[in-house]
């Protein structure tokens, strides 16, 4: 049993947290901005909640953090009463934030100037993988920090690797939105020229998901998507803000991502739609409307 912080009780750490106390069977102290979601935590799991960051951090061997974006990192973690005030030499900071590499880079050196170490460790899965313990952690940080760290992740998670140093979880993490942009556009696109030549799209997709077209994508967005109803997993608000994280790091490296550029516009104009928080398989309402 670890001495275990989280900070930020969103639709993703909210049961992560779960699972590090139940599953993990670690002391969790927990702290959200909204302190009425930290109550709620621990009547339904027990530990304990924080006022602050830094409350919370404090002593802690492992720190864990799942926010918004790159400013609400900074602010739980560097700013006054952030966790970075508390974090003890040796402990542990991980972070599940889908965030910019550059962040990650800031918080390690942070992290290493007060003799701790972190992890940027984002997750793909969706709040389905969160709420069953089976996310997918990209992780960027020292071997050393990394094998350490590795069996209080696996709480939460099925797949945890290790990338390379600071910033290349949340690199692999824009490689994981890149194909999923490409993907789900593929998908809306197939669904909509289906009906178009009217096909039966249920028994289209039951013959080609087994062969070279089938995806994750395809075997668990096919059914909504065909029915209309775009309330399953991650927002396109969200995607949105990944997506300018990725497209901000090709500029500063060179890549080239005209696919993921124009899907981003696609996501816009599904917003334009009032989609904002609907799922990322709503780019097929943009297509039909």
């Amino acid at each position: 049993m670890a001495k275990v912080a989280f900070i930020g009780l969103g639709v993703m750490g909210y049961p992560m947290a779960g699972h590090l106390k139940v599953k993990g069977g670690h002391d969790v102290t927990v702290y959200n901005r909204t302190s009425a979601k930290a109550e709620k935590w621990v009547a339904q799991f027990g530990g304990k909640s924080a006022q602050t960051p830094a409350a919370a951090a404090d002593g802690a061997d492992f720190v864990f953090c799942c926010v918004g974006n790159d400013d609400d990192l900074r602010s739980v973690t560097i700013a006054r009463d952030g966790a970075f005030e508390t974090l003890k030499a040796g402990a542990v900071f991980i972070d599940n934030t889908t965030a910019s590499a550059e962040v990650a880079r800031e918080l390690d050196t942070a992290a290493t100037a007060r003799g701790a170490h972190f992890i940027d460790a984002p997750v793909s899965g969706g709040q389905a993988g969160a709420e069953n313990g089976l996310l997918t952690v990209m992780c960027g940080a020292t071997p050393e920090t990394f094998d350490r760290a590795r069996p209080i992740i696996d709480a939460y998670a099925r797949m945890v690797g290790l990338m390379g140093p600071a910033g290349s979880g949340q690199l692999s993490k824009m490689v994981n939105q890149i194909c999923i942009a490409g993907l789900v556009q593929g998908l809306a696109e197939g669904i909509h020229f289906a009906r178009k030549a009217g096909l039966d799209v249920e028994g289209l997709v039951d013959v080609i998901s087994k062969g070279a077209a089938g995806s994750w994508q395809m075997e668990n967005r096919h059914k909504t998507m065909n029915a209309g109803k775009y309330d399953f997993g991650f927002a396109v608000d969200w995607m949105r803000k990944d997506l300018d994280i990725v497209l901000t790091e090709a500029r500063r490296n060179g890549a080239k991502l005209p696919v993921t550029a124009l899907v981003d516009q696609f996501y816009g104009d599904v917003q334009a739609l009032g989609g904002n928080r609907w799922d990322t398989s709503s780019l097929l309402a943009r297509l039909e409307k």
